[in-house]
């Protein structure tokens, strides 16, 4: 088992040997790699046959990398950031998953490229060994069903057409694991729980993508600059702009950007900002390193009153309660 990067005559590759996928242990890694044409970093989890990656991607410059791996895996892809196009033997279809989009993937063998415009590329994936996937999935709902009789087959396939976005609840999952800070047998668990936690998020994810058409983003220019618009509110999380500033930040009329957040995150830009300050705030909160007004005062609150109620309003108890 093993996988390769190759930029024209250069290459490296990372080996990933079978008994990895069959070791009832946990495993955890962070390694850094040196690459003729950059620096790769990343972490990996191990355990139960499955195995979660997340790696950055830093290059001395925009390329295209070759990309090539022999494994039968199931693989739930999040592209972060940059741009993967896969190609899988057994597939009409090659999948180019932009910043911010993520699929689902069975494959016993698969190529494609890899362009990185920003000098970086992020991507988490989790991978499953084809026992282990059937065996969580097997009462998961209809669609994720006929995806699993599609891997009993041996037939490569992805499980939707079209990539998705990867919205707040999504991204909030993958963070929630990076961010672990449990260790042992209690990160083993919650590892597994967060791992189909976020199957279950990607199954309605889709459902939810049959049930609607794309009536506001056209181009891939508007969804670049939704994502854009999105990333700019994190950023100034404490201070943000309004949506008219937004949109002029972004480079889009206030109708499309509105229209069009919804679209890609399912929720508009302020109720989106809203939700993720409160997942950071009970995060910090969990932690216990922080009290609760200097939380809310980072976060942009105007005052701790109003956050305890829009904190009580999302989780039905107080930040004080978080922890007792």
């Amino acid at each position: 088992m093993g996988f390769e990067l190759r930029n024209h005559e250069k290459a490296f590759k990372m080996a990933l040997k079978e008994n990895d996928f069959s070791n009832q242990g946990f495993k955890e890694d962070t390694f850094k790699i040196k690459i003729p044409f950059g620096q790769l970093t990343a972490k990996q989890w191990l355990f139960d046959g499955i195995k979660i990656l997340y790696s950055e991607t830093d290059l001395d410059k925009p390329t295209e990398l070759d990309w090539k791996g022999d494994s039968e895996l199931v693989t739930m892809h999040f592209n972060l950031q940059g741009r993967t196009s896969i190609q899988q033997d057994g597939m009409s279809n090659s999948f180019a998953l932009s910043t911010n989009q993520h699929n689902l993937f069975y494959g016993t063998s698969a190529e494609g490229k890899m362009k990185v415009d920003e000098l970086r590329m992020k991507s988490f994936m989790i991978q499953f060994s084809k026992d282990s996937f059937l065996k969580i999935s097997k009462d998961g709902n209809e669609s994720l069903k006929h995806f699993a009789d599609k891997i009993i087959l041996g037939t490569p396939v992805a499980f939707s057409n079209s990539n998705l976005n990867i919205d707040l609840p999504l991204q909030t999952c993958i963070n929630s694991i990076l961010n672990c800070d449990y260790t042992n047998g209690l990160k083993r668990l919650f590892l597994l729980s967060k791992t189909i936690e976020l199957l279950v998020l990607q199954a309605e994810s889709f459902n939810n993508f049959q049930n609607s058409a794309s009536a506001y983003i056209k181009s891939d220019y508007d969804k670049e600059r939704i994502v854009f618009a999105r990333d700019y509110l994190v950023k100034n999380i404490e201070s943000p702009p309004t949506l008219v500033e937004l949109a002029k930040i972004a480079g889009l009329n206030e109708y499309k950007l509105k229209r069009g957040f919804k679209e890609v995150f399912n929720q508009t830009a302020f109720s989106y900002l809203s939700d993720l300050r409160l997942e950071l705030a009970k995060n910090n909160l969990l932690e216990g390193k922080k009290q609760a007004t200097e939380i809310a005062f980072e976060l942009g609150y105007c005052s701790l009153q109003h956050f305890s109620s829009a904190f009580r309003k999302k989780f039905g108890i107080t930040p004080s309660q978080v922890r007792r």
